[in-house]
């Protein structure tokens, strides 16, 4: 297959695919769109949000933020719009990558150490990426609704509601931990996780089953949204 069939393939042949993607490993084609859509999704913040709203809204919801003096929260918020601006590109290219090392280094530990799965790290490292696609639709879908919404009723660490738990309950809640993890109970993170076990059985053949492999993905992303959530009440 080639790469644009396997783009495809992944979201509609994804067993099939995933075989293919197994056998010949490939990621640097879903790993660069990955950031050129990430990439988009902060110059659109830049553009039509802006950084320093941005950080200001993030200060107006934190309960301890708000405590400060409004001269220090005011040049706070400045070197946090600053630095805002910068992680926005430089995540991308940076973090992008580095984060997909690491789940790949993990999802081998587990499945093809602790499971006895027998997968080779660049077989992980591809299935890791090509499983990562669904987030690429979700970029796009988070750039076009910058761009058609009023940028005052974008809640810019959720902006895909409707695709999330997090429409069940108010952006602005004192109860940070709590909407975070419904935040992450996300559609296309779930469709990703699905997807990434699929790659998982298929680099591992008879070796391991789906549900195995399923649960060599849920337990580490699990563990995040925990991590994450509880760390978010200090925001």
């Amino acid at each position: 297959m080639g790469e644009f069939s396997r783009i495809v393939g992944v979201f509609f042949e994804p067993s099939k695919t995933f075989a293919d993607i197994a056998e010949r490993p490939g990621w640097i084609v879903p790993l660069i769109l990955t950031i050129l859509v990430a990439l988009a999704f902060s110059v659109a913040v830049t553009q039509r949000i802006g950084w320093d709203r941005v950080v200001r809204h993030q200060f107006e919801t934190s309960a301890r933020l708000q405590q400060m003096p409004q001269d220090q929260k005011d040049q706070a918020i400045a070197v946090g719009a600053k630095a805002a601006a910068i992680s926005g590109y430089a995540a991308p290219i940076f973090f992008v990558p580095l984060a997909d090392i690491i789940m790949a280094a993990v999802l081998l530990g587990i499945a093809g150490g602790i499971m006895s799965g027998g997968m080779r790290f660049k077989q992980v490292f591809a299935v890791v990426c090509y499983g990562g696609l669904p987030t690429v639709i979700a970029g796009i879908l988070k750039v076009v609704v910058i761009f058609l919404k009023n940028p005052e009723d974008i809640a810019i660490e959720n902006p895909l509601p409707f695709f999330n738990l997090g429409a069940l309950m108010d952006p602005n809640t004192p109860a940070k931990s709590l909407y975070a993890f419904a935040t992450a109970m996300d559609l296309f993170t779930i469709w990703g996780i699905l997807l990434m076990a699929t790659g998982l059985k298929a680099a591992a053949g008879k070796r391991l089953s789906f549900a195995g492999a399923l649960v060599a993905v849920l337990v580490p992303w699990f563990i995040f949204v925990l991590a994450t959530s509880a760390l978010a009440k200090f925001r």
